[in-house]
């Protein structure tokens, strides 16, 4: 009976963590900002007269944050709001992911 309950227990919380943690896919996060983030932020480097800055090689918890407060609008942003307004987490997720790891020039 005890190792049943344990059993129980522990299948609970692994379904928890299983559901509660997304890996980030950078090649969705690649194609995403690619569609959305590129124009203006470019991959590696923007163009050396670009108001905007490059994002290639950020941390990626602030790019996370970052996307997350303009989407929310907690952050403000006329541009950005309007451009992460329509991204969910799991895209946020992933467009860090995938400029964090670019090596940046």
């Amino acid at each position: 009976m005890r190792s049943l309950l344990i059993s129980i227990v522990m299948l609970a919380g692994f379904s928890v963590l299983s559901t509660s943690v997304q890996a980030a896919n950078i090649y969705a996060g690649k194609a995403k900002a690619a569609a959305v983030c590129s124009q203006c932020h470019g991959v590696k480097a923007t163009s050396a007269d670009a108001p905007f800055p490059p994002l290639a090689g950020r941390d990626d918890e602030y790019l996370e944050m970052a996307l997350k407060q303009y989407r929310d609008k907690t952050r403000v942003s006329d541009i950005m709001n309007n451009i992460a307004g329509s991204l969910t987490d799991r895209d946020i997720n992933n467009i860090a992911a995938y400029y964090s790891r670019q090596k940046s020039q």
